[in-house]
């Protein structure tokens, strides 16, 4: 695979070099102004969809067969006496105080703070600061959620105290987990939050945030006690589901050397190969010889050698939907659904456009999963029906994950980097009370920071090259899915058709509210 992966760099870069070729300088007029482009739209959107095809036949050029699973380069961090210090338990320790802190203070300031969004920290944290910015530490850096997780924290300090209590390490009633489940209830619970996040017209009301937080901490308390801490984090806990899910895609894992220390692991480890890759229970009980912090390739966690469960093929699905609903809300176009759905939906006491967006995100995702069912069944004729469509679909869905990411990169980086500056005058005043803390209240937010130039080109550079990877990823899992390699190529027509289209429509999406044709 060493040799695959170095292909796909050459492909990346032939696909921008087509695109900027055929895209001359756009000139802004300032971030958050509609400007006019040198050149049609349409001849970007060509552009974009010209280089994701040309990265198909590149890599379909270059890239003839693969390694085994797992078989990728890795480098131990560990090896590196500060990592391993960085890596123990006392820094680990260290960080979990500050994530129980930071719940304790949004949950405070919620309930007792100013009751204005722009003056209490609750919604700044919770929407910027933690929904985004660790989205993006997630897939460029690692799962750092599963060291700051301040529910599981908290649970397993309550462990401890139990454990001198009553002699035992485990606070669990050990109820069977039904296989049949999968991860349906962290599927549900996330869709719940991005309708939260997306459609309910109070998510940014502070008192709010803090209501929510505290049913969400009784739901996964619940869970751990019920199921047991590592069973529901791998399977109810939504952000551990959607932060681990980004964090395939990063640079770094965790690996256990003896895969004999896995076989006490509650959260049953080990994948269908046999061997422990991003345990973080197994990590923290085992011994430094036995463990490994490794540095690898982006997007090598999504190489899977297995089809994924129905219900995590869902949870890949909602994520993709619910970050390109979210650009869907800022065109007009929605603008004129919603004016033509308006009176075809119950008031239900006033909320008649909360009922309208709820339809709209319920149905977006519905199309995407749609879409994507015809296309893995047209994938499953071109590769001669050696899988059924359901297979393809689960063995083809995490391939889709380096879009999402593209998208969210376009979409939310420009959000973050304005939207995310007033957290550092609310560090100092974080319930709005006239405090000066930090000596930071009086920092002004800068929105030029940025401009309409940059946040255009980040769409269409991070948008191309997510479906460059992503078209390298489903080139290999075809390799590794199908017995031959005819079959395999034939699978990926569909499947470039899909990825040309998407490529199409989030550029499209992303241009509305920054550009003019």
């Amino acid at each position: 695979m060493t040799a695959n992966l170095r292909h796909l760099w050459p492909a990346i870069l032939l696909a921008l070099a087509l695109f900027l070729g055929l895209s001359p300088a756009a000139m802004a007029h300032g971030f958050g102004e509609r400007y006019d482009l040198p050149v049609p739209l349409g001849l970007y959107l060509a552009g974009a969809g010209a280089a994701v095809a040309l990265s198909f036949v590149a890599i379909g050029v270059f890239v003839k067969a693969e390694a085994s699973h797992g078989d990728y380069p890795r480098f131990n961090l560990l090896r590196w006496r500060l990592v391993g210090l960085i890596a123990g338990p006392w820094f680990s320790v260290s960080l979990r105080v500050a994530s129980v802190a930071l719940l304790v203070l949004v949950i405070a300031t919620g309930l007792y703070g100013d009751r204005s969004p722009t003056l209490n920290l609750a919604p700044t944290f919770v929407w910027v600061i933690w929904w985004v910015g660790l989205a993006y530490v997630s897939a460029l850096v690692g799962n750092l959620w599963a060291i700051l997780n301040p529910w599981k924290a908290i649970f397993e300090g309550v462990e401890v105290v139990a454990g001198w209590l009553t002699g035992s390490r485990r606070l669990s009633l050990d109820v069977s987990y039904p296989a049949s489940w999968g991860v349906w209830p962290g599927v549900a619970l996330f869709i719940v939050f991005a309708w939260i996040e997306l459609v309910f017209p109070d998510s940014a009301r502070p008192s709010n945030i803090a209501k929510l937080a505290l049913a969400y901490s009784a739901i996964t308390w619940t869970g751990m006690l019920v199921f047991g801490k590592d069973r529901w984090l791998r399977s109810g806990e939504a952000f551990s589901l959607v932060f681990g899910l980004l964090s395939r895609f990063s640079p770094t894992e965790v690996r256990m050397t003896d895969p004999k220390v896995c076989k006490k692991c509650p959260a049953d480890c080990l994948d269908a190969e046999g061997r422990c890759v991003n345990c973080y229970h197994c990590f923290h009980e085992a011994s430094s010889p036995q463990r490994e912090l490794n540095l690898r390739p982006y997007g090598v966690g999504l190489l899977s050698s297995r089809p994924v469960t129905p219900s995590m093929m869902v949870l890949v699905v909602a994520l993709l939907a619910t970050v390109s609903f979210d650009g869907v809300l800022a065109t007009s176009t929605w603008a004129s659904i919603q004016n033509s759905l308006f009176n075809a939906f119950p008031s239900f006491d006033g909320h008649r456009l909360t009922v309208v967006d709820t339809a709209g995100l319920v149905g977006f995702g519905a199309i995407i999963l749609a879409v994507f069912g015809a296309f893995s069944w047209l994938m499953s004729l071109a590769g001669g029906k050696e899988h059924t469509t359901g297979v393809i679909a689960r063995y083809f869905v995490l391939s889709l994950l380096p879009i999402a990411l593209g998208y969210h990169l376009a979409h939310f980086l420009t959000f973050l980097l304005i939207q995310g500056q007033p957290i550092i005058p609310l560090a100092s005043d974080p319930f709005g009370r006239g405090w000066d803390i930090f000596g930071t209240t009086d920092f002004k937010t800068n929105i030029s920071i940025v401009g309409a130039r940059f946040a255009w080109f980040l769409a269409v550079i991070a948008i191309v090259i997510g479906h460059v990877i992503a078209v390298y990823l489903a080139h290999v899992v075809a390799l590794r899915a199908f017995s031959e390699r005819k079959h395999a190529l034939r699978s990926q027509y569909p499947m470039l058709a899909l990825m040309v289209g998407y490529t199409v429509l989030s550029l499209w999406i992303l241009a509305q509210p920054i550009v003019a044709e």
